[in-house]
């Protein structure tokens, strides 16, 4: 069983919107701010991606992308549920095979390592980043409060490939301390994969701060640029 801690400052919830330029989140005093995935999304390299596609072909990468995105959906949707401890032994039992194995791929490294839970697809944003979106844990892991995002893959990644995933867990850890103004230093990365090998990453959050500023500088900056075009 695991142990819920409720703040207050976090009884809250963003109403969200999504248009051709990206999702946008309204926050509780009523400023509209581009979701995190939005931003980095904008800024990222996608030469690897776009190479991809060229190997595999536009329609097997677009089913591809499609099976990891819904697939990414249901875990976070069974983890979330184990954490609020709303997951029995049969519900289980009875999942698709699929996500079945992603879960139970996670779930040792789970159970050893996390504490109280502070939030379980928490929305949160900040002022100073002008920044919103949705985390998928904030809890204690091995003792000390972090980010924790669930990811799945077709095979294993390298720490160059999902550098992506550590600055936008900064990000949200940025928000919690911004809201809360309890410092969360460490981030923490589960990959269950399709070659039945999971991965763990933990990181400590103050490596990816420049990067995300840079990252955040750049959208700003195209924005601006494009605006001034039209």
């Amino acid at each position: 069983m695991f142990n819920k801690i409720k703040l207050p400052e976090l009884d809250f919830d963003l109403v969200s919107e999504t248009l051709p330029t990206g999702r946008t989140y309204t926050t509780p005093t009523g400023e509209k701010y581009p979701s995190v995935t939005t931003v980095l999304g904008a800024t990222k390299d996608d030469s690897f991606l776009i190479e991809w596609r060229k190997r595999v072909g536009e329609e097997e990468a677009r089913k591809i992308t499609k099976k990891s995105a819904d697939r990414g959906t249901k875990l976070h949707a069974v983890c979330e549920k184990y954490l609020l401890n709303e997951l029995t032994d049969f519900k289980i039992k009875t999942m698709m095979p699929d996500i079945k194995d992603f879960f139970l791929q996670l779930r040792p490294y789970i159970d050893k390592n996390v504490g109280d839970v502070y939030g379980t697809e928490q929305a949160l944003y900040s002022h100073e980043l002008r920044m919103a979106g949705r985390t998928d844990c904030i809890a204690e892991w091995n003792g000390k409060l972090s980010i924790v995002d669930y990811k799945n893959s077709r095979r294993e990644k390298t720490e160059e490939m999902i550098e992506g995933y550590f600055i936008q867990c900064t990000t949200y850890a940025i928000m919690f301390e911004e809201i809360t103004k309890k410092p969360i230093d460490q981030i923490v990365v589960l990959i269950a994969s399709e070659e039945g090998k999971p991965q763990v990453f933990v990181k400590e959050k103050y490596k990816y701060i420049d990067i995300l500023h840079q990252k955040i500088d750049q959208y700003w900056e195209s924005k601006c640029s494009h605006s001034n075009n039209t």
